[in-house]
């Protein structure tokens, strides 16, 4: 496949890109500093652009068979200005203007519906500490998803729970349209390798989906 990737030089999006590059996919790279990319590879193409100008991100998108997009803040900061949604509105005004459907972003477990009561008291707890603590990160992912949903892209929002430096494993599970139950901790690598396993997986479509260990 061709795919292109934002937010490219994070966790996620260095993961995704490399994980890519194994399975023998054509990666272009979007990126503002090309020295913050560690991946490397044939099939890779390091786009450098403005994110935030659409109409310059449409040759990084032209042709491809998906997005894939590790956009979004780098701390609170960034989250009170609203970056991912910031970020991300021109990546879809691009797609829009060169037919490209799918997409996948990250975003977070607290995103999907209250938890049931299946869950154990102790992770509701949690979650919602966790909700009141990063609002305005929960807030902007909310805003992006949005986005999303008023978009015409087949849009695939995962939403992964707290973030860990790992291997990639393949073992985690997913949920559409909910979280895994006690879902905790992920690392970034099978997040990645979630994302792409969902590129093509129809039942991802026009869904929020949880992954955890």
């Amino acid at each position: 496949m061709k795919l292109t990737v934002f937010g490219a030089t994070g966790g996620i999006g260095q993961e995704i890109v490399r994980q890519a590059l194994a399975a023998g996919h054509e990666v272009t790279a979007v990126v503002r500093d090309p020295a913050r990319l560690s991946a490397r590879g044939e099939g890779l193409e390091v786009f450098r652009a403005d994110l935030s100008d659409a109409e310059a991100l449409r040759a990084a998108v032209a042709g491809r068979d998906a997005v894939l997009s590790g956009l979004g803040a780098r701390g609170m900061k960034d989250a009170k200005a609203g970056i991912a949604a910031r970020l991300t509105r021109p990546v879809l005004r691009a797609m829009e203007a060169e037919g490209v459907r799918r997409v996948l972003v990250v975003s977070a477990a607290p995103l999907s519906p209250a938890p049931a009561r299946r869950e154990p008291l102790a992770d509701r707890l949690m979650l919602g500490l966790v909700s009141r603590v990063l609002k305005a990160v929960y807030d902007d992912l909310r805003v992006m998803e949005d986005e999303l949903a008023r978009s015409a892209t087949d849009w695939t929002s995962v939403r992964p729970p707290r973030l860990q430096d790992k291997p990639v494993t393949g073992t985690y599970r997913t949920e559409i349209g909910g979280n895994p139950r006690s879902a905790r901790f992920i690392g970034r690598a099978d997040v990645a390798h979630a994302m792409l396993a969902m590129v093509d997986d129809p039942a991802t479509v026009k869904q929020g989906v949880g992954v955890a260990y």
